[in-house]
């Protein structure tokens, strides 16, 4: 913490718009954003376009809300690591309790408006995720046990199903395999990740794959969870749920993931600078994500 930023705490001055904002975790935001307008799209209900905007952002807030909670609880762990320790809470321009409550009423909020928009059953999935990554992920996984991305990717894969829960009222197949998607592509893209930034994790004392299990365990994990992930991302078409536009660009994304995935297996690099296999494709695998779901509204809006 600088003199300055120490001083200003100090006195008590109140925390800039840009780190509540921070708080929210915005570029992971997008990503959760996006998936759940995409299951918001492709659910066989139509949903009024206010309502409809109205529920992402429902979507966004519990999001934000959630994070901002991961990161009241996990100040001190971010305090350690490089990539974190410029959060606002670490670096000393947010007291915590700031922090709380601010996730706490974004919680209440946006589960709040989500059940009075559009329905209590989406409210009810929207309050699940958010209390499944505070309280399941972040208090209880995280600094417990190498499976904390492996359950803990439930947290992330909610979206979809909100999306589709919001317009329809209820959740079926397709919505249950978009979840099933997100949940088995968490682990290689956290994995991919941790890879490269094992010192860091290593350094908090966060018992990530890498640090407990060593990089050929982790390269191993990675390749093996890209088969499930590949199986549940090419159901949709063989089950009828999506046309063959989806089919292909679902059996084309997931080859490219799975010739990463199979690169990553054969590196033995253990210092970052040798990690470009990982590095690619953590990168990749954001874009994946993307693609993948583009494409199944793609294949519902374009395709007669």
């Amino acid at each position: 913490m600088t003199s300055s930023v120490a001083k200003q705490h100090a006195h008590g001055v109140p925390a800039d718009w840009r780190d509540f904002l921070a708080l929210t975790k915005p570029r992971v935001m997008t990503l959760v954003v996006f998936t759940g307008l995409c299951g918001l799209l492709v659910a066989p209900v139509p949903l009024h376009p206010v309502l409809g905007f109205t529920a992402i952002l429902c979507i966004a807030l519990g999001a934000g809300a959630a994070a901002a909670l991961n990161q009241w609880y996990e100040a001190d762990l971010d305090a350690r690591m490089k990539r974190t320790a410029n959060r606002p809470l670490p670096a000393g321009r947010m007291d915590r309790q700031s922090a709380l409550h601010f996730g706490v009423g974004l919680s209440f909020f946006s589960v709040v408006l989500m059940g009075v928009a559009t329905n209590w059953f989406a409210a009810a999935v929207l309050a699940a995720s958010i209390l499944f990554y505070v309280l399941v992920y972040t208090v209880w996984l995280k600094r417990r046990t190498p499976q904390n991305i492996v359950i803990g990717g439930a947290a992330g894969a909610f979206p979809p199903l909100i999306g589709w829960a919001a317009a329809t009222g209820d959740a079926s197949l397709l919505p249950l395999l978009l979840f099933a998607i997100i949940f088995l592509w968490t682990p290689p893209h956290f994995w991919a990740l941790s890879l490269f930034v094992k010192t860091d994790y290593a350094n908090a004392g966060v018992p990530m794959l890498p640090v407990v299990s060593g990089f050929t365990v982790t390269r191993q994990q990675i390749a093996l969870y890209t088969l499930p992930m590949a199986a549940a991302a090419i159901a949709p078409w063989p089950l009828g749920l999506a046309g063959a536009l989806y089919g292909a660009a679902a059996v084309a994304l997931n080859l490219a993931f799975l010739v990463l995935a199979l690169q990553v297996l054969a590196n033995k690099a253990t210092e970052p600078s040798g990690m470009k296999p990982e590095k690619r494709l953590f990168a990749f695998s954001i874009l994946y994500l993307f693609a993948l779901f583009g494409a199944l509204v793609a294949d519902a809006w374009i395709v007669p």
